[in-house]
C-alpha cells in the first residue's frame, strides 16, 4: 500500500462494537438504558512495530472519546479478548458478543507515511454504514491519534444515530420502549414545522413517562422550546420558563455526566429563561465531559454570540464542522457563522451563510432575520425585502420594537445592527 520499493506494515485496529436493543427486563430503568449500546475492542495481532504502537493509541483514544457518549455504553478490550489472534466473521463476533455495530479498521506504515482505515458495519447483516480513509505524514504520533481520534468519534456517532432512527422508525408504536421514542423525537426535533415539534414533544414526554431516570429526552424536550420561542410559537412565556426550568432540574439530577442533555439545558436556560451565567456553565460542563460533542460546541458557540464574543464563535463554529460535516443540524450552525459575520459586519459572509442555513430550513425563523438583515445591510435590497414578506407572515405583529425586546444579544449594538438591516428592509417601527 505504501511507495513502491518501500516496507509497508499492516496491523489491524482493535474491532470496537455497539448494539442496541430493547432493555432487559429484571434490570433497573438506569442500567437497562445503558446497555442499548455496547462498544468493545478485540485485541490486536501480537506485534508492536511503529503502526503496532499507533494502532494501540487510536484504538484506546477512540474507545476513550465514545465512552464520553452517555448513549454508547463502553466494553473494556479485555472483555474480547477470545477473538486474539484470529479474524472472526463480522456476523459471528455480533452473534457471540450481541452488538450491533462493528467498527474496524487499519494501519499501514510506509517509511514517514502511514494510511489509516476504518468502516462501520452492521454486525446483523453485514451493510457497511460509512468509511473513510486518512493519510498523513507520521510526524508527531500523539497529534495523528487526536486527529484520527476526533475524524472518527465525529464521523461516528451522527450515523449511528442516523441508523437508530432508521431502525426506531421501522418498530411497531406498541413496542417502542424509551430509548425508541427518544430517537423518534429525535428525528421529529430536525424539522422545523408546528406539526413536527409537537409531535417530538409528545415522543419525548412518552420516553421521560417509560424511563424516569433516562436524562437525555429531558433535556432535548428543554431544546424544543427554544424552537418555539424562535419561530414566535409561544403562547405562556411564563409557562414554558418554568417547565424549562423543571425540566433542568431533573437533568442536573440524573444526568450530570450525560453532556448532551446538559449541552442542551444549557442553552434553553440561556435562551429561554434568560439564565445566561447557568446555562453557560451547563454547555461548559457539557463539552468537560465530551469535548467531542459538535451539538455542544454548536450551543456554546451560539451563547459566544449572544455574549458579544463572535470571533471565538466563528472558531467554535468551525470545530462542529470539523467535528460533525453531515450534522442533519447543520442549519443551527450556518445561523451561528451568520449571526457572527453580521455583528462583525461582515454582511456578503452573512448573507451566504444565512442563505445556506435557509436553504436547508426555509421557515426557521433566526435564519430569516439573519439573511433580512444581512441582505439589507449588504445592499441586497429584493433579496432582504422578499425575506421580510416570510418573517412577516409567519409573525405579523413583528416590528422593529418587537424585535428590540425578544432579541437575545447582549450588546446593544448587535441588537441594533439588526434593527438597522430591518429598517432598511422595510420593517415599520
Amino acid at each position: 500500500m505504501g511507495t513502491v520499493g518501500l516496507a509497508t506494515s499492516v496491523i489491524p485496529i482493535p474491532r470496537i462494537l455497539t448494539r442496541a436493543k430493547t432493555a432487559i427486563v429484571s434490570r433497573t430503568a438506569r442500567s437497562a438504558r445503558q446497555a442499548l449500546y455496547r462498544r468493545s475492542a478485540l485485541p490486536e495481532h501480537e506485534r508492536r512495530s511503529g503502526a503496532g504502537v499507533l494502532a494501540d493509541g487510536i484504538v484506546e483514544d477512540i474507545i476513550t472519546a465514545l465512552s464520553r457518549f452517555k448513549s454508547l455504553f463502553v466494553i473494556a478490550r479485555s472483555s474480547s479478548f477470545a477473538y486474539k489472534d484470529r479474524s472472526p466473521d463480522i456476523r459471528q463476533v455480533g452473534r457471540e458478543l450481541g452488538v450491533r455495530y462493528v467498527l474496524e479498521g487499519s494501519v499501514r506504515k510506509a517509511a514517514t507515511k502511514v494510511r489509516i482505515t476504518s468502516q462501520l458495519i452492521d454486525s446483523e447483516n453485514g451493510a457497511h454504514i460509512w468509511a473513510d480513509r486518512l493519510d498523513e505524514a507520521l510526524e508527531n504520533i500523539f497529534e495523528l491519534q487526536d486527529q484520527v481520534t476526533t475524524k472518527v468519534v465525529g464521523a461516528i456517532a451522527p450515523k449511528l444515530n442516523q441508523a437508530e432512527v432508521k431502525r426506531a422508525k421501522h418498530k411497531s408504536t406498541q413496542s417502542l420502549d424509551a430509548y425508541d421514542c427518544f430517537l423518534r423525537g429525535l428525528a421529529h426535533s430536525y424539522v422545523v414545522t408546528r406539526e413536527t415539534q409537537e409531535e417530538a414533544a409528545r415522543l419525548l414526554y412518552r420516553a421521560i413517562q417509560i424511563d424516569p431516570d433516562f436524562s437525555t429526552p429531558y433535556g432535548l424536550a428543554t431544546a424544543l422550546y427554544t424552537i418555539r420561542k424562535a419561530q414566535g410559537w409561544v403562547v405562556d412565556s411564563a409557562s414554558d420558563e418554568s417547565e424549562v426550568r423543571r425540566l433542568a432540574s431533573h437533568v442536573t439530577a440524573v444526568g450530570s455526566d450525560d453532556a448532551l442533555a446538559l449541552s442542551w439545558t444549557g442553552f434553553s436556560l440561556v435562551y429561554v429563561c434568560r439564565e445566561f451565567d447557568t446555562g453557560a456553565d451547563l454547555i461548559d460542563q457539557a463539552l468537560s465531559a465530551n469535548q467531542n460533542l459538535a451539538q455542544g460546541w454548536a450551543n456554546r458557540a451560539l451563547v459566544s454570540t449572544i455574549f458579544g464574543q463572535h470571533e471565538i464563535a466563528i472558531e467554535q463554529v468551525s470545530h462542529v464542522f470539523r467535528l460533525s460535516p453531515i450534522d442533519p443540524e447543520v442549519f443551527r450552525s450556518e445561523v451561528i457563522m451568520a449571526f457572527a459575520h453580521l455583528c462583525l459586519g461582515r454582511y456578503a459572509e452573512a448573507s451566504n451563510w444565512a442563505t445556506k442555513a435557509l436553504a436547508r430550513q426555509s421557515n426557521f425563523a433566526p435564519a430569516m432575520r439573519a439573511a433580512t438583515a444581512a441582505h439589507a445591510l449588504a445592499g441586497n435590497m429584493a433579496e432582504a425585502r422578499g425575506i421580510l414578506g416570510q418573517m412577516c407572515r409567519l409573525d405579523p405583529t413583528l416590528t422593529q420594537s418587537s424585535y428590540r425586546n425578544q432579541a437575545f444579544f447582549r450588546r446593544t449594538e448587535d441588537v441594533e445592527r439588526f434593527v438597522e438591516g430591518f429598517r432598511l428592509a422595510g420593517l415599520p417601527e
